[in-house]
């Protein structure tokens, strides 16, 4: 198979040379007939185990094999022979060697271990607000358990120059400590049920959150927003509050929240007054509402309107949650602006920033007014500035001078008559 692949078949059936043997063709089927015999004997050997590695033989040589070389492994080395691997990924380098020193060197003080505390020790939570006597007992219980232990105070680096100060007031508490007496348990467990124990940090957050939106003074609205607790335990827990709030850890964090809140109320509420007093001077605002714009004036909006906005939103109420999505709606649903597609296509967010720099024009046209009207009133009245009954210094100058006038010329007759 292998020659006639090489050679051609022709040559393989023409050629007359050595190659071919003169065995006849019967010598030929004999051998095959001993072959078969052979091979038949052979797998009637065979059992179940033999027949999974069955195989035929075959002679050595391969199509593979050509000119003595096997190109079968020789495929197997070469793989892709062009390949050119791609680059690999590579961290980009931080540079900020400054940074990467300041942390590797950095080299801290190990810090002191916690002190011991009893096993069975009340939770007591800085917002619940129980008596001051109450921390004094457990401070008191602490330091009797950490005597007991033989405690002793190890000096805290962080606290710089004053540690070895601390490390001896502390020790001093603990080695003075004695344990509490009958009398004294009996008050800690009274104690313990002074304070507003079902008021969890949940109920606390709404306390403060309802602060921060309504203010301090607005009872009745913080206590709809604390879930769980009924107006009177909102109002009596508020006095308490505001009576002991400087007793809390983080009570500066907790009243810039609450101011901040405070602010927005307050900014709110002058904001309202100004578009009272601005919608007061006209008997038709929609249509007699003047802006004084001033170098202000906006190249997109014209004054209709501006006019309609600070109209409308004066109608709806400034204070209100949602009131620039219904100003919004207002203006699509408006017909004077049906074909005025600038306006109408506005979001809520745009028609809020309008509002805003209409709303600073109006309350600066105000504040112009209440000065001329302080002026004009001064003018008026010119002796207001006497009106307290308290001399000025003019006048006590004036009858000073009228005062000593008079003795002259009391003194001068008195020579006279002398004379």
């Amino acid at each position: 198979m292998l020659n006639m692949i090489r050679h051609g078949a022709n040559h393989v059936f023409a050629s007359k040379d050595s190659e071919i043997t003169d065995e006849d063709i019967d010598v030929i089927l004999e051998k095959g007939e001993a072959k078969t015999e052979e091979l038949n004997k052979k797998y009637e050997k065979l059992g179940e185990s033999s027949l999974r590695n069955f195989t035929v033989d075959t002679p050595t040589e391969s199509v593979y094999q050509f000119e003595g070389e096997d190109y079968r492994e020789k495929q197997k080395t070469l793989g892709i022979g062009n390949w050119i691997e791609p680059p690999k990924r590579e961290r980009k380098a931080n540079y900020a060697v400054d940074a990467y020193f300041r942390e590797a060197l950095r080299v801290s003080e190990p810090k002191a271990p916690k002190a011991p505390r009893p096993p069975k020790q009340p939770i007591v939570q800085d917002f619940q607000f129980f008596p001051p006597r109450l921390f004094e007992l457990l401070d008191q219980e602490i330091y009797y358990y950490r005597k007991t232990l033989g405690y002793k105070v190890p000096k805290n680096p962080e606290l710089g120059p004053e540690a070895s100060k601390h490390q001896k007031e502390e020790q001093r508490k603990i080695d003075e400590s004695e344990p509490l007496t009958e009398e004294e348990q009996q008050e800690k467990e009274s104690l313990l049920t002074q304070g507003f124990t079902n008021w969890t940090k949940r109920d606390f957050n709404q306390f403060i959150k309802a602060n921060e939106k309504y203010g301090r003074d607005d009872i009745e609205n913080i206590a709809k927003e604390v879930e769980g607790k009924s107006p009177e335990e909102v109002m009596e827990y508020s006095a308490v509050f505001w009576e002991r709030c400087h007793e809390l850890t983080d009570i500066d964090r907790i009243m810039a929240q609450i101011e901040r809140g405070e602010a927005k109320i307050q900014r709110r509420a002058s904001i309202k007054r100004a578009l009272d007093a601005k919608m007061a001077r006209y008997r038709a605002p929609f249509h007699q509402l003047r802006i004084a714009y001033g170098t202000n004036k906006g190249k997109n909006y014209m004054e209709e309107e501006d006019r309609f906005l600070v109209c409308m939103l004066h109608k709806l109420g400034f204070d209100r949650e949602n009131v620039y999505e219904e100003l919004r709606a207002a203006v699509r649903a408006s017909p004077q602006f049906r074909f005025d597609w600038f306006l109408k296509s506005r979001t809520a967010m745009e028609l809020q920033r309008r509002c805003n720099t209409l709303i600073t024009l109006i309350e600066r046209e105000n504040q112009e007014l209440e000065e001329k009207e302080k002026a004009e009133r001064k003018k008026k009245n010119p002796k207001s500035n006497n009106v307290t009954g308290i001399p000025n210094q003019s006048s006590t100058k004036a009858a000073q001078k009228r005062k000593n006038d008079n003795s002259n010329v009391s003194g001068t007759e008195k020579k006279k008559k002398k004379k």
